[in-house]
């Protein structure tokens, strides 16, 4: 398998972020009706986003090994030895996916601080 390449990570990235952030926008609001009426506590968007962005990376990438993003690349993730990604890994992946600096990684380790970290690696599908 042959490893995905800048610019198939960079479509990766802009396309699963416009998904989350609909997903995220559309929980914001719906809860915030409950805020206005019901007296629910307010939250800030970033909560929705960045828990959005956990939660939808861990389902898609433990259950199908992609994500939405990634289907339409033709990549998907793999562990060691292009194996299945297990679990933890996912988990790894999809928590250092949460800080700022995650992408800066790219020219000091090659890949992002999220695969590194994690163990992974996102590859093409024949």
């Amino acid at each position: 398998m042959q490893r995905a390449g800048e610019g198939t990570r960079i479509l990766n990235f802009l396309i699963d972020t416009l998904i989350v952030f609909l997903i995220a926008y559309a929980c914001y609001k719906w809860y915030n009706f409950y805020v206005l009426y019901w007296g629910y506590q307010p939250y800030q968007f970033s909560w929705f986003f960045f828990g959005g962005l956990f939660v939808y990376y861990t389902l898609m990438e433990s259950i199908f090994q992609r994500s939405l993003a990634k289907w339409f690349t033709y990549t998907k993730v793999v562990g060691p030895g292009d194996s299945r990604v297990s679990l933890w890994r996912v988990l790894v992946r999809s928590a250092a996916r949460l800080t700022i600096i995650d992408l800066f990684f790219i020219p000091f380790l090659g890949k992002p601080l999220h695969d590194w970290a994690s163990g992974t690696d996102v590859v093409t599908v024949e």
